[in-house]
């Protein structure tokens, strides 16, 4: 595996499939990681070998991060506070959205069908994964959604697109997370059961990480939406 340029403004690590790709599962790293960070998941997932999904792993834009006293690493947006309601800063996931369109629109030019590809992200890439996906006007194959919280604290995005009203959630969260405590979680998961989004919401005994007892619900959840 090796870092190429994906987008005119995103680099990243592509994984082809044996065959010809007919899905894709584009994932999202957190703060300070790299597409390096979660590429090894591929092998990790032992998905078949017919298998004609392509993983996309984009590395995040280098910027200053003011929790982080300003220190410039990869991130998505800024984070200000740790305020819950107040974490993200709302411009930045605004162009890191417009980045991950411009992705997805790719895909779709090259002959990914829009309902089969899938947006994961871990932390800051989970937000980014749930606030993208939300508002995507593309009707998406799901949503995997880890470690993470809506930019909103218990609110949903602004101007979600009906497109994906029906499409399943799968969100992930550490029982013992002090990056992304719990609270955070369970007002997403507030949020979006009340806004009727299909969510299969589940608990694990970890912390700011995933454990080997996600990969098989993770590997499934690919499978049946992108494979059935």
């Amino acid at each position: 595996m090796s870092v190429s340029q994906l987008t005119p403004a995103l680099s990243g690590i592509v994984v082809e499939p044996a065959q010809a790709a007919t899905a894709c599962v584009i994932w999202l790293h957190g703060l300070g990681d790299s597409a390096d960070g979660f590429a090894p998941i591929v092998k990790s997932l032992q998905l078949p070998k017919n298998s004609s999904i392509r993983f996309i792993f984009p590395n995040a834009p280098e910027q200053a991060v003011t929790i982080n006293a300003g220190y410039i690493m990869r991130a998505w947006y800024d984070i200000k506070s740790l305020d819950l309601h107040d974490r993200a800063d709302m411009a930045g996931v605004m162009a890191s959205e417009q980045l991950l369109d411009e992705l997805i629109g790719q895909q779709i030019a090259a002959g990914i069908a829009s309902d089969k590809i899938l947006i994961a992200g871990f932390s800051q890439g989970g937000v980014m994964a749930l606030f993208t996906a939300l508002r995507c006007s593309s009707k998406l194959a799901g949503i995997l959604a880890l470690s993470c919280y809506l930019p909103g604290g218990d609110e949903l995005p602004q101007a979600c697109s009906s497109a994906n009203q029906n499409t399943p959630i799968v969100y992930q969260h550490g029982e013992q997370d002090d990056v992304v405590i719990p609270m955070a979680a369970d007002m997403a998961r507030q949020a979006l059961t009340a806004g009727g989004y299909p969510l299969d919401f589940s608990w694990y005994p970890v912390g700011h990480s995933l454990c080997a007892q996600q990969i098989m619900p993770i590997r499934e959840f690919i499978l049946n939406r992108l494979m059935a």
